[in-house]
C-alpha cells in the first residue's frame, strides 16, 4: 500500500528537527492538548511532554525511521513507524533502541500534520 507523500513528509520532517535538536521546531508538529506515551500506560502531556521531548534529544543519538503505514479518514491519520537510535551518547555509553510507533496526527487548518498522540512503543506491554 503506497504511503501518503505528505504523512512521510512529516515524518521526516519530524526526525530531521530531532536530529538537530530543535525543540521548538518539533513542539510545533504536536497540537497543544496532544499527549506522548513515554511508557506503555504513562501519557504526559504539557510541561512534562517537553521535558519528555529534551530527554530523547539530550541522548545525543541520531533517529532513523520510516513509515510503514498510514491510514486516513478525512483530517485523521493513524501512522505505523518503524524507529531506531542508535550511537555514543554525550555521556560515552552506547545507546540501542528501537521500535514501532502507533501515531495518531491531525491535518490542522493550515494544511499541517500536527500529533495529537505521539506512541513510539506502538503496541508493546
Amino acid at each position: 500500500m503506497p504511503v501518503d507523500a505528505d504523512l512521510a513528509e512529516h515524518v521526516a520532517r519530524w526526525v530531521e528537527l530531532f536530529n538537530a535538536r530543535d525543540l521548538a521546531g518539533l513542539a510545533e508538529l504536536y497540537e497543544a492538548d496532544s499527549v506522548v506515551v513515554t511508557r506503555p500506560g504513562y501519557l504526559v502531556t504539557g510541561e512534562d511532554q517537553s521535558a519528555a521531548l529534551a530527554h530523547l534529544v539530550g541522548m545525543g543519538v541520531p533517529m532513523k525511521s520510516v513509515l510503514r503505514q498510514a491510514y486516513t479518514a478525512n483530517d485523521i491519520a493513524l501512522l505505523v513507524i518503524d524507529w531506531s537510535m542508535e550511537g555514543t551518547g554525550p555521556d560515552g555509553r552506547e545507546v540501542g533502541l528501537s521500535g514501532t510507533a502507533t501515531d495518531v496526527v491531525r491535518r490542522s487548518a493550515d494544511g499541517r500534520w500536527r500529533y495529537v498522540i505521539d506512541n513510539p512503543s506502538g503496541v508493546v506491554t
